[in-house]
């Protein structure tokens, strides 16, 4: 019998998604494996039981030490995972969210200055030290609002020294803050001002200089690259993502979000962990990427954002099989949100994915995006303890009540990182059953 240091006890709905390893797809990203009346326990961080409150009781050992939070018949979610944003900048970008208000597209923002390259010049300005408030504030937002564990990209420097200091700024973030940062490497996210004439050399730099670079000091976990009409060709992309791979920098991708670039085909045809944006992929990319066991990340916050009325096609990709994720894509030109709720809900609403189907991609699903499902994503024992206890006492509400924040309370690897639970050092009676 375990000795245990946090018991999470009279859960109304308890959502484990305890099941097969991996992300789930077609009709297993509906299945929740929901406990009623049900307890979780920990010790130093990772779940030791999982199950109604009498099981996990009969299982474990408390102590006059033991942490006893009382659910109050609610709803308990694994932590939520933010798979895709851009957290670390130097400065918003309301100016251009006005611009876009008054009719200008992002295409037109951007030739004139705008988007990703007003960012960059921001950035390259900036010290570390305020990279590291604003990412930090960032992250803050994000467990408040129920993340655990996000993704976070360079991109914004776009060149080797504003790169690396980007990337030692996300590291020092995923050293110090309670949300459990991946970092991954972006330098292909746009040309900068200095090479738009020479893109090709430009391309022979990300991959022969600032990826030996970045994996030689160890700051990334993935290598993405933003493969679009006007941005980085097919085989550009194909060249970095490459290169990265040859480094150890798993490959990520920025694909078919304003046209069909072929970037769905390009990331089965590397491996990708995942294909990010996939507004206007085509079916034979859906194919690919179901063939290939690729995570479609989908990112309707910035759809919204950017005024447009075409979402990604959600329910053609879970029929095909491809297993869906959902992310926030936080940035300061695009989808300017921290809280993986309102993408929850755009999910259910936009992309017409079931509040099951659209729990799973904000959970075992966006984990298995970052390479984590292994130990985030699912409540079951040997996972780390991240969970969320959400102010409602069904899981469809969570989508359905949008706009406000639900999360109560965030346990973060078996601590109250947010919210101030009812916690007992002894604890109470079982409900009854």
């Amino acid at each position: 019998m375990a000795a245990v240091d946090l018991i999470v006890r009279n859960i109304g709905q308890l959502v484990t998604l305890e099941g097969p390893s991996g992300p789930r797809a077609g009709p297993a990203q509906k299945e929740l494996a929901i406990v009623r009346r049900g307890a979780v326990a920990a010790v130093d961080g990772r779940i030791v039981a999982v199950g109604t409150e009498g099981e996990v009781t009969e299982a474990i050992e408390s102590t006059p030490d033991t942490l006893v939070l009382d659910a109050g018949g609610a709803v308990v979610t694994p932590g939520f995972v933010d798979p895709h944003t851009h957290a670390v900048f130097a400065r918003t970008r309301e100016d251009e969210f006005a611009m876009r208000v008054e009719g200008k597209s992002y295409e037109e923002i951007a030739e004139a200055g705008g988007g990703i390259r007003s960012s960059v010049r921001s950035l390259r300005a900036a010290s570390a030290d305020d990279l590291l408030t604003r990412g930090r504030a960032t992250l803050d937002r994000m467990l408040t609002h129920g993340t655990t564990t996000a993704e976070v990209k360079s991109g914004y420097g776009l060149s080797l020294e504003a790169e690396l200091k980007t990337l030692r700024v996300i590291d020092t973030l995923a050293r110090t803050h309670d949300v459990d940062v991946v970092p991954t490497f972006l330098g292909a996210h746009e040309f900068p001002d200095e090479w738009r004439d020479d893109r090709d050399g430009y391309v022979v730099h990300v991959a022969d200089e600032m990826i030996p670079a970045v994996a030689g000091e160890g700051l990334a976990k993935f290598c993405d690259v933003f493969c679009e009409e006007g941005v980085f060709t097919f085989e550009q992309s194909r060249r970095i993502l490459l290169a990265g791979v040859d480094a150890g920098l798993a490959p990520k991708i920025h694909a078919d979000e304003l046209h069909a670039s072929g970037g769905a085909e390009l990331a089965a045809m590397v491996g990708a962990v995942s294909a990010d944006h996939l507004v206007c992929v085509s079916d034979d990319g859906i194919v690919k990427l179901a063939e290939a066991g690729v995570v479609a990340v989908l990112l309707p916050g910035t759809t919204l954002s950017l005024g447009k009325t075409e979402f990604a096609r959600a329910r053609a990709m879970i029929e095909a099989g491809v297993p869906v994720a959902l992310a926030t894509d936080c940035n300061p030109g695009s989808s300017m949100t921290e809280s993986m709720q309102i993408i929850v809900s755009l999910a259910s609403m936009m992309l017409r994915m079931t509040p099951a189907e659209a729990i799973t991609a904000a959970t075992v699903n966006a984990a298995a995006a970052v390479g984590l499902d292994g130990e985030i994503g699912t409540l079951a024992p040997g996972k780390l303890c991240d969970l969320v206890i959400w102010e409602v006492d069904d899981h469809r509400a969570i989508p359905y009540h949008y706009g406000v924040n639900l999360a109560t309370s965030v346990v973060k690897r078996g601590r109250v990182v947010r919210g101030h639970p009812d916690g007992r050092k002894t604890p109470g009676p079982a409900p009854a059953h």
